[in-house]
């Protein structure tokens, strides 16, 4: 076990997190701070500034609640930060920053092909070495020598301990950077001399060193607080499914739902994994996990398209007191065969191509968000079926729960076991048992009930105009 609390950095891409943690793995406390996006005048680039102010802060505040001995980051993927001379480089970008369409060009006939990095081409910058192929377009003189390319997780953890490092669930982030078959870098990233460049490699929970004594007197924290390297969030979801024994080291896949549906499969021990029978246009990709191991995974937009089409401002799917009457509202949903076609988010997902669109959108309020759930659950049904999930599923993170959207995931996948953590932390969860490995799960997994309808053909009408939209773009 720690000898003090614990602090978890979760930097995502809607919401910067911090929680607090007993040397024994209960929650003390949880801060969250919206994300900005901050204009350069040549791009759109990261709050970098703004977090750690609000990291400085929140700190102070748990510095006088408990005495912490430890600080882990996680973070989303698609970012990273160059620091020269002890400070950054230059603001580091946001991954839905356009590249301009020449530039992209050119990058993509440099990129190593799919078959060895497991990385698709993805748009805007989600492919990390499109932005650091877009920033050295825009600095000439960005490589002068002594700068050291982190990804985003391992800047927070250097700028607490002023200790650089990389690790694999950050660089196998479909960066076009890395090489996870072979545990090496990219041939792109060594012939651009970013490899030179990379910090060095580390483990995920590794300590990196303790509190510098900038952020000591900044926070009131202890000078001998331990910093460790940290990790890309969907990795740590997976870590935190593996304490359940219903998942442990058994072939199963987690959907973890946020900003990004990401469905990471981790095949039974011994199964070898063939990275060129994934379809790389179809936005899967290859995770690497905290041991180094491929992980076949696919995403969409999940988070993002449900907000573009029930409103920032309007109920969400996921708010429980509202949950029976969305369920109540399936049996109206099919009736009036109400559905969404894809896709919301451009040039993501499995069906990348096609614009989205509602047929016989309803105009009650449920029934609208009941459409959309069950939109949510086929797109990831698709998903799940391109990285070949079987046998059990765990929903994780914030639309676990919301009903329609799981038990809709349940019924189009009868052959498999669906289970919801009811934790709200799994992403914390997972960094912790990097630190305190036999940290058992507080609660249980549930297993998903199907809903009480036949999908089949409603599911078999979506994919014919979906796959018809799609080959029509």
């Amino acid at each position: 076990m720690a000898d003090g609390a614990i602090v978890v950095l979760d930097c995502g891409k809607t919401l910067a997190k911090l929680s607090l943690w007993s040397a024994d793995g209960s929650p003390i406390d949880r801060e969250t701070r919206a994300n900005s996006r901050i204009e350069t005048g040549e791009y759109v680039a990261l709050d970098a500034a703004g977090i750690e102010a609000w990291v400085a802060d929140i700190l102070s505040d748990f510095a006088r609640r408990a005495r912490i001995s430890s600080i882990i980051p996680v973070s989303h993927g698609a970012a990273a930060a160059i620091v020269r001379d002890q400070q950054l480089a230059c603001p580091p970008m946001d991954y839905e920053e356009p590249i301009p369409a020449a530039l992209r060009r050119h990058y993509d006939g440099l990129r190593d092909p799919f078959e060895e990095t497991g990385s698709p081409a993805l748009p805007d910058g989600l492919n990390l070495g499109a932005q650091l192929f877009r920033l050295q377009s825009i600095y000439p003189d960005l490589w002068s020598g002594n700068e050291i390319i982190m990804p985003w997780a391992q800047y927070w953890s250097w700028l607490l301990c002023g200790v650089p490092a990389m690790e694999v669930t950050s660089l196998g982030c479909h960066s076009d950077l890395w090489r996870p078959l072979e545990h090496s870098p990219s041939r792109l990233a060594q012939a651009q001399g970013w490899a030179d460049h990379f910090a060095p490699l580390a483990q995920a929970g590794d300590v990196l060193g303790t509190l510098s004594p900038e952020w000591a007197e900044r926070t009131g924290l202890l000078a001998d607080v331990r910093v460790h390297c940290g990790l890309h969030d969907s990795n740590a979801a997976l870590v935190a499914a593996r304490a359940f024994p219903e998942i442990a080291q058994q072939e199963a896949t987690i959907l973890s739902t946020g900003t990004w549906f990401v469905a990471m499969r981790a095949p039974a021990p011994g199964t070898p994994v063939d990275i060129g029978t994934l379809p790389e246009d179809r936005d899967c990709t290859v995770n690497v996990d905290v041991f180094g191991l491929p992980i076949p995974s696919a995403r969409f937009m999940g988070g993002r398209e449900i907000e573009t089409l029930i409103g920032l401002d309007t109920r969400r799917i996921d708010i429980r007191p509202d949950q029976p009457a969305l369920v109540a509202a399936v049996p109206t949903v099919l009736a009036d065969n109400a559905m969404v076609l894809p896709t919301f988010a451009a040039g993501v997902g499995p069906f990348p191509h096609g614009r989205g669109r509602w047929i016989n959108m309803p105009t009650d309020a449920a029934a609208r968000r009941a459409a959309v759930s069950i939109y949510a659950a086929l797109v990831a049904d698709v998903s799940l079926d391109l990285i070949g999930a079987r046998e059990r599923i765990l929903v994780e993170g914030r639309f676990a729960e919301a009903e329609v959207f799981v038990r809709a995931l349940a019924t189009l996948r009868p052959g498999s076991r669906v289970y919801v953590s009811n934790a709200h932390n799994d992403v914390s969860f997972g960094a912790l048992r990097l630190l305190i490995p036999d940290l058992a799960p507080q609660t249980a997994l549930s297993e998903v009930r199907p809903l009480d309808v036949d999908l089949s053909g409603y599911r078999a009408s979506w994919l014919r105009e979906a796959e018809r939209a799609e080959l029509a773009a």
